[in-house]
């Protein structure tokens, strides 16, 4: 992609949630034509929640080609997406897994990780990534109890309940990384649901580095700015979508290939051994402190 076209306005367009990856103008880059691997993960056995699309898509490819064996959920209504990123992951030559889950729920979570312990052998490194936002409505009397049931059961409680069905299989030099957001930082009063999860999603990453340090387990997190995924056309309005991006330092919004790179370092055990407690911010120039 050329700068020309990574800096213009996005056409106006809008899906229903969680969007589709084929449905996006333009269709946004996950690496499946750049990302080249150095065996950074060789033998690895990975969970990445909500990998199909966008920023997960980013991930999974870039650690199947980096030597790991990757599984991955999605939800019913992204099957397309899904079987999409079952074809990449097949090229790489990777054993790879795609399970159907509403996170939503604690037993299916703790389905989630039994299934990929028993498909891949193991697990090493587990992918907090699925996310839910919307921010089509402008204030707190407009914020519903269903929405701020899904917008904290996925982002939130999900969180707990995968890393605690997770820990159980997770040996010494394993890692966890969970995906927050600038929002944590320099919220957005349109996402206030959202911006709220991912601050605690901060905290949360911090304690679990505490607590689970002593049995040489490394807990991270990566702080996205403004990346063009299918939750923004399916969650943001026409007007915000158009201009995405746009309020950065760089003046244009990232590609999920822009971000999987951190979640490499931060999974790679040659890479990051020493580091543990942190938010990388992938953001575009804003600032995340």
């Amino acid at each position: 992609m050329s700068q020309d076209d990574e800096s213009r306005t996005f056409p106006p367009q809008q899906q229903e949630p969680p969007g589709l990856t084929s449905e996006m103008q333009p269709v946004p880059d996950h690496g499946e034509d750049s990302y080249r691997g150095s065996g950074r993960l060789e033998g690895r056995k990975a969970l990445i929640t909500g990998g199909d699309s966008g920023i997960g898509r980013a991930v999974a490819i870039a650690y199947a080609r980096e030597g790991a064996d990757v599984a991955f959920t999605y939800l019913p209504e992204e099957k397309a997406d899904a079987d999409e990123m079952s074809a990449l992951l097949e090229q790489a030559g990777r054993q790879h897994v795609a399970i159907e889950a509403d996170l939503r729920d604690r037993g299916t979570c703790d389905r989630v990780v039994a299934d990929t312990v028993q498909q891949l052998g193991g697990l090493d490194v587990l992918v907090n990534n699925a996310g839910f936002q919307m921010a089509r409505e402008e204030g707190i009397e407009e914020i519903t109890d269903e929405r701020m049931d899904r917008v904290f059961t996925t982002n939130l409680y999900a969180l707990f309940w995968l890393t605690r069905a997770a820990v159980a299989h997770l040996k010494p030099g394993s890692a966890i990384i969970n995906n927050s957001s600038i929002q944590a930082y320099d919220p957005s009063s349109t996402l206030l649901d959202y911006a709220a999860t991912k601050a605690a999603i901060n905290n949360a990453t911090v304690n679990l580095a505490a607590q689970l340090g002593p049995k040489g387990i490394r807990v991270n997190a990566v702080a996205p700015g403004p990346i063009w995924t299918p939750l923004q056309p399916a969650t943001q309005p026409v007007e915000k979508v158009e201009q995405f991006g746009k309020d950065t330092p760089l003046g244009r919004a990232g590609q999920p290939a822009e971000v999987a790179p951190s979640f490499v370092f931060l999974a790679s055990e040659r890479d990051a051994s020493y580091v543990s407690g942190t938010v990388l911010g992938v953001t575009g120039g804003k600032a995340v402190f």
